[in-house]
């Protein structure tokens, strides 16, 4: 074999060692740029996740804390609502005593109206305390989200849908409604009815 050819040989095998390690490199950067993006892609995904737990995390947070405030505002709402039974049962008791023929011969009548009018105020007071209130409806405009017709009474002199009598008084827990007030809503009387006293006052 000649020196020449020596060479080229050497030469080649040169150029395909600078080849290989050309490729190997190559290989190196990929797998580098591989590894770099798949950590990228990671990072992200726990970053995507990180920022969906803390927002269900806060969603958890509001709701307890409307649920806590509603709980503590009207956790006592049921317990009202039965409550109101004694006052109206007291309310009764009074007017039947009132009303009662034998108890008005009595002596004692007026000190136990006061009794009952003690009782009744100290009732109210304790409600009030606890943001039960007493609707006031009579001469008011009918609301049905807070009122209860029962009956309609004809009378000329007040307008059409205000409230001329309470039945039974409604109430309210805080801005919710614990009890409708039932009441009679005035209407205009009717033409025949008016043109029959027209008749009768001619």
């Amino acid at each position: 074999m000649s020196i020449m050819d020596n060479k080229n040989t050497q030469n080649n095998d040169l150029e395909k060692e600078d080849k290989e390690s050309a490729a190997e490199e190559k290989n190196i950067v990929t797998e580098k740029e591989i590894k770099e993006v798949s950590l990228e892609e990671k990072l992200k995904e726990t970053d995507e996740k990180l920022l969906r737990s803390l927002a269900e995390l806060e969603n958890q947070r509001r709701r307890f804390e409307k649920e806590l405030k509603d709980a503590f505002e009207f956790g006592g709402f049921n317990f009202a609502k039965e409550s109101l039974a004694l006052l109206d049962n007291l309310q009764r008791a009074k007017l039947s005593v009132k009303g009662d023929e034998k108890l008005k011969e009595s002596k004692d009548l007026d000190t136990f109206l006061n009794n009952f009018e003690i009782l009744e105020k100290d009732l109210i007071s304790i409600f009030e305390k606890n943001n039960i209130k007493k609707i006031d409806c009579l001469k008011e405009k009918f609301d049905p989200n807070i009122h209860q017709a029962m009956l309609e009474i004809e009378d000329d002199k007040a307008e059409p849908g205000l409230i001329i009598q309470e039945i039974q008084p409604g109430y309210m827990f805080g801005d919710r409604l614990l009890r409708p007030s039932f009441v009679g809503v005035s209407k205009k009387k009717s033409e025949q009815k008016s043109e029959k006293n027209e008749k009768k006052e001619n």
